[in-house]
């Protein structure tokens, strides 16, 4: 009677969900979730505790796979705490009286900032109406009147005593375009002329001269005096204007300083903006004239420029946010980041001031969160280093991008820098995390929690009810339909296998929602009420479709016999292998007919992959450990020499990974030993030096691989895959196969070493290792024992002949105990 070996019992299969043990009809009927992050507790925990941290440094990055919906984590979990945070301040940017080129920056409590700005208008506006209507008032008329008459009659005492003095002396005190001019007079006091002056004695035209040396002195005192009394008008004119204007100003300015008497730095500014108005009274003295139309090729007017500088610019408004806030940014180039200066052409020339200072994402987020992936933000090194000074200097300071780089020439401004007080919150590959801590000295300083996310759940009773609340919210949130208990438990195995694992849960959410949301289409075709499993079913397979191209002409191929797979039959040194190949989108597996071939020889075993350079190191690796298992089983009382070859048939790319180490090593046993290896079954697993088989991924994407095959070329009953006993959970079978299997049309077999393997390939026994050192009679075992000892004689024998033909163990090959030397 055969030797039965143990398959898979059909409940070991596949991922079953029984839609009755769901305790609802349709996630229509399910509460609400209460935790917006589901079987992320490990990530969560780390999330709060970076919330937690305020000093320096504890910022966060939240690590795991791209289809984990880390953004979505970060938004959701993160917005949620945040709420319960105080609300940040608003930050304007006003003119600066002291220094021009620097705008200052002022710190509200939230919603004043609109509030200043608003008051600050209506201030100017008021200014501009009712200064005018005071300076031209009769009183301010009058008062003026009276300091003007005062100084006119200064003035006039003053000439009229220079006036008088000259014509004593015999002058005329005349007044000309350049000034006033003492000429000498005749007895009829009229001035003289040329010719009069002339006919004097010289002793009379002396003495005139004299006089006139005198008068002139006076003359340059009496002009003194006139530009004293201009200046002492100027002075009571100016005091008169600043009293009128004060009066004014100061009944407006006793009210805002009032209402901001709690904000400090509103205060000092508005004593600025009080003295600035004063000392520049005139701008206001003239009614304001009519706006210039939208569009008008002409600038404004200058007087609209000099008042520009009052206005307040609300670089943040926090007036309608609860708690603190949290930005997603998705681009984060630098001004994005930052902020900007922008600029205003006029008359040919670009002009900008405080109230062209725009925010970045820094100032929006200042005081809360700011999220960005990480990939997003290193691909603008600009962006990264300025971010990571900003962290430094604990400041957001706004830099012309032009002026940096020596693109723009024109003058421009340099904001005061705001302080900064938020946490960076990067979600990425946990790879970027390493890359960045290994090489970037200052991450490690700046981002001290890790998060990191799993990409799996326990499929407990608890985490599927969570799962069914999430699907639920999922459909309220993008007003989808419903789904009831078949659709949710068909996504409940979905997501067992994705993960490959009957035990665990994908937490990939990127996935399921897109699946939800295609399902939802598939409804909507049949205008069902929810989505079924049918419908989850249709959109998995239409997905499969719409990405397995590759996959296809690849199963065309072997069905063909082009790529060329043996299901039946027996062939020594032959043996099909299992491999998965990954299209970006889609996951497959591939048959590989794998062949061996031995001859006398001291190379070892050769691959023929690694000698081409087709092959990664991890493969070479699982080839190396065979001539280890061949040294542990083999060479306890003799030398090992042989020349082996191993290939992977029709193989015209890249092989890597030690998945089909153990295939290969059948495939040497059967070369050895002369016994033929059945070709309908196909084999994956690694194996170790001791003979174990190792787990290995993919075992779902392989049995469906040779499945498909089989079922092309005629299932016939013996056919079936060996997979490691360690990868009996990660089984989850389609439907299809699972029927073949419960028919016995199709068969899987756990294995855990060598020799349970090659019992079921060969149907011979493997054989257990004697005291002696040899193994019993009719035994696989006992067959490669003989014909290794067979080939260590004949090399014995000729091994003369064989020196130098063999490689240096250290060049890759030789002898696996003696090296061939």
């Amino acid at each position: 009677m055969a030797k039965q070996f143990p398959e898979l019992a059909i409940d070991q299969l596949r991922a079953y969900v029984d839609p009755e043990s769901l305790p609802f009809d349709s996630t229509e009927s399910l509460e609400a979730l209460e935790k917006k992050v589901v079987g992320q507790e490990r990530g969560v925990d780390a999330i709060k505790f970076g919330m937690g941290m305020k000093e320096y440094g504890y910022n966060i990055y939240i690590a795991g796979p791209s289809k984990a919906g880390l953004t979505y984590i970060a938004k959701t979990f993160i917005k949620d705490q945040a709420k319960q945070e105080p609300v940040p301040p608003d930050w304007c940017y006003v003119y600066n009286f002291k220094e021009t080129d620097k705008p200052k920056s002022l710190k509200l409590s939230p919603g004043r900032g609109k509030e200043l700005k608003k008051d600050m208008a209506e201030f100017i506006d008021t200014l501009q109406a009712k200064i005018p209507e005071v300076f031209d008032s009769d009183d301010y008329r009058a008062k003026e009147s009276e300091v003007h008459q005062s100084f006119e009659k200064r003035r006039r005492e003053i000439i009229d005593e220079l006036s008088e003095k000259a014509k004593e002396e015999g002058f005329v005190l005349q007044f000309s375009q350049v000034g006033m001019v003492i000429i000498p007079a005749n007895k009829e006091g009229e001035p003289m002329t040329q010719e009069d002056l002339r006919q004097l004695e010289e002793e009379e035209r002396k003495k005139l001269r004299e006089k006139s040396d005198e008068l002139h002195d006076k003359m340059k005192d009496a002009i003194k005096q006139i530009r004293e009394a201009e200046a002492e008008f100027k002075e009571k004119h100016t005091k008169l204007d600043n009293e009128i204007a004060l009066f004014v100003v100061g009944q407006l300015m006793d009210s805002y300083e009032e209402k901001y008497k709690e904000e400090e730095h509103v205060l000092n500014y508005l004593k600025m903006v009080q003295e600035d108005i004063l000392e520049n009274i005139d701008d206001f003295k003239k009614k304001p004239e009519a706006q210039q139309q939208p569009g008008a090729p002409f600038p404004m007017p200058q007087k609209e420029v000099n008042l520009r500088k009052y206005e307040v610019n609300v670089l943040i408004d926090n007036s309608e946010t609860e708690g603190a806030p949290v930005v997603i940014e998705s681009n984060p180039a630098y001004p994005n980041l930052f902020g900007t200066i922008e600029r205003q052409a006029w008359f040919g020339a670009l002009f900008t001031d405080h109230t062209m200072v725009k925010p970045g994402a820094l100032h929006k987020a200042n005081g809360g969160y700011l999220v960005m992936k990480a990939l997003d933000l290193l691909k603008w090194y600009l962006s990264w280093e300025a971010l990571k000074r900003a962290l430094r200097d604990k400041e957001i300071r706004i830099e012309d991008l032009g002026e940096l780089y020596g693109i723009f020439s024109t003058r421009t401004i340099r904001p005061e820098p705001i302080p900064i007080n938020l946490k960076i919150v990067l979600t990425g590959d946990p790879y970027i995390y390493q890359l960045l801590y290994t090489y970037d000295d200052r991450f490690q300083k700046l981002f001290k929690v890790k998060a990191h996310m799993d990409n799996q759940m326990d499929s407990k009773e608890e985490n599927i009810l969570e799962s069914a609340r999430m699907m639920g919210a999922f459909c309220r949130d993008h007003n989808l339909r419903h789904m009831d208990k078949t659709g949710v438990a068909r996504v409940l195995e979905y997501s067992m296998q994705v993960t490959e694992d009957r035990e665990k849960l994908t937490l990939e959410l990127g996935d399921i929602s897109d699946l939800i949301k295609e399902a939802n289409y598939f409804a909507g075709l049949e205008n069902s009420q929810f989505i079924q499993k049918q419908h989850v079913e249709n959109a998995i397979q239409k997905r499969i479709y719409r990405s397995n191209l590759i996959e296809e002409r690849i199963k065309e191929l072997i069905e063909k016999d082009i790529f060329w797979i043996e299901t039946d039959g027996h062939k020594v040194g032959q043996l099909n292998g299992l491999s998965v190949l990954m299209t970006g989108d889609h996951e497959f597996g591939k048959p590989n007919r794998i062949t061996a071939t031995v001859s006398v020889g001291r190379e070892g075993v050769v691959a023929i992959e690694r000698e081409s350079k087709m092959s990664g190191n991890i493969h070479t690796k699982g080839v190396m450990i065979l001539s280890s298992f061949l040294k542990e089983r083999f060479a306890h009382n003799k030398p090992i020499s042989l020349t082996a070859s191993l290939t992977f048939e029709q193989s015209y790319g890249m092989v890597d990974g030690d998945s089909a180490s153990s295939t290969e090593l059948y495939a040497l046993l059967s070369a050895i030993s002369g016994v033929p290896i059945y070709q309908g079954i196909a084999v994956t697993g690694s194996v170790s030096q001791k003979g174990e088989i190792q787990p290995i991924g993919g075992a779902v994407h392989k049995i469906k691989a040779f499945f498909d095959i089989c079922k092309h070329k005629g299932l016939n009953g013996k056919q079936g895959v060996m997979i490691p006993s360690k990868n009996i959970r990660n089984v989850v079978l389609q439907e299809e196969v699972v029927e073949a299997v419960r028919e016995g049309r199709f068969h899987i077999w756990p294995v855990s070493t060598i020799e349970e393997g090659i019992e079921i390939l060969t149907g011979m026994e493997a054989g257990v290792l004697q005291e002696d050192g040899s193994y019993p009679e009719g035994t696989l075992f006992r067959k490669v024992d003989d014909r290794l000892r067979e080939i260590a004689e004949i090399v014995k024998e000729y091994g003369k002949g064989l020196e130098g033909g063999g490689r240096r163990e250290e060049e890759g090959g030789g002898c696996p105990t003696c090296g061939g030397k």
